[in-house]
């Protein structure tokens, strides 16, 4: 579960981007959280994976209390919530496979649980035929699934995606929803912070709005409202 209370963060100066935000996510859900630029998701998000602390309030990641999280703890705490980013942060000279590898060797994961578990993930993101391949040499949506095998390696009970399909056509974007909603029926809790406005409304699933670090709307099976 995450649960966020009555969380505030604001900048230099001094402008609120997160505003006194109340909001639970339950084990095993599928939420979108939308808004504009500036609306405040982006903060969110970093608060969530331990980039940044709040001003006041609290976030609980399962067990974890973020707001008192120490930099040390921050490695762990990412073992439990997969990241994917817009722009893939793939390593460009490393094939899919070791981009994938990498994620656990930095961890310190045995040589034995890597040879099995990285297999696996690049079998459930479909790329098991273009594993040897570098990421200049395939598309931007195998690119995206690699960055998605990279993130489950750890097996986290969240998957965290930032405009996931940002630089993505239609055809890619659909996809990559597509595989973000065959891990959630694994159990996986995952959020999904976008501006695609057919994606989401697709999807029929829970949206957050967001505006001026403002929720504005919470629907259960909501479209995109703004």
């Amino acid at each position: 579960m995450i649960k966020i209370s009555g969380v505030s963060k604001a900048y230099g100066n001094k402008i609120k981007v997160l505003d006194n935000v109340d909001l639970t996510i339950k084990p095993g859900e599928f939420v979108s959280i939308v808004g504009q630029s500036g609306a405040g998701k982006t903060t969110l998000v970093r608060l969530l994976i331990g980039e940044e602390w709040a001003d006041e309030g609290r976030v609980m990641v399962g067990d974890w209390d973020i707001t008192k999280i120490s930099k040390r703890e921050v490695p762990f705490l990412r073992r439990q919530i997969g990241v994917i980013f817009q722009d893939f942060k793939l390593l460009p000279k490393k094939t899919l496979e070791e981009n994938v590898s990498f994620a656990l060797e930095v961890s310190g994961g045995a040589p034995e649980k890597i040879k099995k578990i990285v297999p696996s993930v690049l079998k459930i993101v479909g790329l098991e035929d273009k594993k040897r391949r570098y990421p200049h040499e395939v598309s931007g949506g195998e690119k995206q699934r690699a960055a998605i095998a990279r993130a489950l390696v750890h097996q986290p009970k969240i998957l965290l995606a930032d405009e996931p399909t940002g630089n993505l056509d239609a055809i890619n974007a659909q996809e990559i929803i597509d595989l973000l909603l065959r891990i959630n029926k694994f159990g996986t809790t995952v959020i999904l912070v976008t501006h695609n406005k057919e994606v989401v409304n697709r999807l029929n699933k829970r949206v957050i709005t967001m505006d001026q670090g403002l929720v504005i709307s919470d629907q259960e099976r909501g479209k995109y409202i703004l």
